[in-house]
C-alpha cells in the first residue's frame, strides 16, 4: 500500500472473505474472554500470555527457546529478553498508544533493541525515506476509527513488517504494536491475546501473506488480513487452554 490515508482501511472490508474473517476472529475472542476463570484468575493468565507471546515473537525473529527454559530464567539471548522486556511494559502502554504513538513506537524500539542494536539508533527510524509511510501509519493509529480493531491491528502489523523502520529485530516491534492496538482498541482490554502464537503455530503462512501483503495488491492484503484473523482465532483458543 503506497499511501495510508485514514479513509483507506473501510474499503479493505469489501474484499472477498475478509469481513467474515474479522468477524469469526472477534466472536471467538469474545466467546474466550467469557472464560469463567478469568474472573478469578485473570492475573496469572495475563503474565502467562505474556511469556509465551515474548517467545513466540522471538522464534518468529529465529531465536526459538522451550518455553520451559525461559521460565526457568536461563535464556539470555538478548532478543528473546529484549521481547520478555516489552511484554511486560505492554500494559502501560496502551492507553499512551493512540495520544502518542510516535513516542510508544520508539520505547519499544529501545526496549527491544537494547544490547542488540547502537545506543544510538534506538527509538529512530532508521533513515528519512521511511518517515512518510510511518507517519501515515501512525495517524491512522490515533485516529477515530470506525473499523473493527482487527483490522487496524491487521494493517499496524503489515505495514511495519513492510517498512521496518527500525534496525534490529523489528518484527518485534511490528507485533508489539499489534498487541497494543488490540488492547487499545477494545478488542483485547485486558491483554489476554497472544497473536504471535497463532502466527508461530502457521509460520510458513505467516512469512507468505506478510510478503504477499508487502505487494500492495488487493489479493495481497485480503492474504495478509485473513491470516491475521486466523492468527487471532488460535489467540483466543489458547486462552482456554491457559485459562
Amino acid at each position: 500500500m503506497a499511501e495510508l490515508p485514514t479513509a483507506v482501511l473501510a474499503p479493505l472490508l469489501d474484499l472477498a472473505d475478509v469481513a467474515p474473517a474479522l468477524a469469526a476472529a472477534r466472536a471467538a475472542v469474545d466467546e474466550a474472554l467469557r472464560h469463567p476463570a478469568l474472573r478469578r484468575s485473570g492475573g496469572p493468565v495475563a503474565a502467562e500470555v505474556s511469556l509465551r507471546s515474548a517467545v513466540a515473537s522471538a522464534a518468529l525473529e529465529g531465536h526459538r527457546y522451550e518455553l520451559e527454559d525461559v521460565r526457568a530464567g536461563t535464556v539470555t539471548d538478548p532478543v528473546l529478553q529484549g521481547a520478555l522486556r516489552v511484554a511486560r511494559e505492554l500494559d502501560g502502554m496502551a492507553q499512551l498508544w493512540p495520544k502518542v504513538p510516535r513516542q510508544v513506537l520508539a520505547r519499544i524500539h529501545v526496549l527491544v533493541g537494547r544490547d542488540i542494536v547502537a545506543d544510538g539508533e534506538l527509538g529512530r527510524p532508521v533513515g528519512p525515506a521511511v518517515l512518510p509511510r510511518l507517519a501515515d501509519l501512525l495517524t491512522l493509529v490515533s485516529a477515530d476509527n470506525e473499523v473493527p480493531g482487527l483490522l487496524l491491528a491487521a494493517i499496524v502489523h503489515g505495514e511495519l513488517l513492510t517498512l521496518r523502520p527500525f534496525a534490529g529485530p523489528s518484527g518485534i516491534v511490528a507485533r508489539a504494536a499489534t498487541r497494543l492496538t488490540l488492547v487499545a482498541t477494545g478488542v483485547d482490554p485486558r491483554g489476554l491475546l497472544a497473536p504471535e502464537v497463532g502466527h508461530l503455530a502457521r509460520e510458513p503462512e505467516y512469512q507468505g501473506a506478510a510478503n504477499a501483503y508487502a505487494t500492495g495488491t488487493p489479493d495481497g492484503v485480503r492474504a495478509w488480513i485473513k491470516h491475521v484473523a486466523t492468527a487471532v482465532e488460535l489467540a483466543a483458543g489458547e486462552i482456554g487452554v491457559i485459562a
